[in-house]
């Protein structure tokens, strides 16, 4: 028997697991060092490339998992939530997004996992991410027509770039792979800056 949909369970089972899993998630990213603003904002300061590391690492299994289940007709992608791309909006929130986090540190999952494990900075930027939700709920009548421009629906990028999702996931994995080696250079090269300078030396 094919099962063409996600698995769905009754509301109940629904908030258990999920209860148990962001358990699971939130402990895996304190211990992998993912609640400490200095680790998170490495990247900026080309020191430690653990975030984009672990983002893009999920990206691929994730991506991958969703079209092999797909393709074996054990996943019904139909029915499976895209959030609608409203592209200017969302261009909009993803860089005060980024504001938010040059400036904390952190991003709500990571904050959250901060404030478990008791560091008072994490406080700070939680008790922000709540004050922005509830201003931006107070502004939204007047955000409204803004906020629902440039409505491009559940886009994909197979579906706006017309390409197999194995082809589009192909060239991912080569860009992730390359990104990969050059943040490990860059990390070698900070931590051992004299065996790198002998090794250009050489190569001079």
């Amino acid at each position: 028997m094919v099962m063409s949909a996600p698995l769905v369970l009754s509301d109940t089972v629904n908030l258990a697991a999920a209860l148990v899993i962001g358990l699971f998630f939130g402990f895996f990213l304190e211990r992998g060092g993912m609640g400490n603003p200095h680790k998170l904002t490495g990247v900026f300061y080309r020191t430690d490339f653990a975030v984009p590391k672990m983002m893009f690492t999920a990206i691929l299994v994730a991506a991958t998992g969703l079209c092999l289940l797909s393709d074996l007709n054990v996943l019904d992608m139909s029915r499976v939530y895209i959030i609608p791309t409203f592209f200017w909006p969302q261009m909009v929130g993803g860089i005060l997004f980024g504001l938010g986090y040059l400036v904390s540190g952190y991003c709500p999952g990571t904050a959250v996992a901060g404030l478990a494990s008791g560091r008072l900075d994490a406080l700070v930027t939680t008790v922000g991410i709540g004050s922005g939700t509830l201003l931006f709920s107070a502004l939204y009548p007047r955000l409204e027509g803004f906020y629902k421009t440039s409505d491009m629906g559940t886009s994909t990028l197979p579906e706006l770039l017309h390409m197999n999702h194995w082809a589009l996931n192909s060239i991912v994995y080569v860009l992730a792979g390359i990104m990969f080696y050059v943040m490990e250079r860059n990390e070698h090269r900070r931590q051992h800056p004299v065996v790198a300078k002998k090794i250009l030396h050489a190569a001079s």
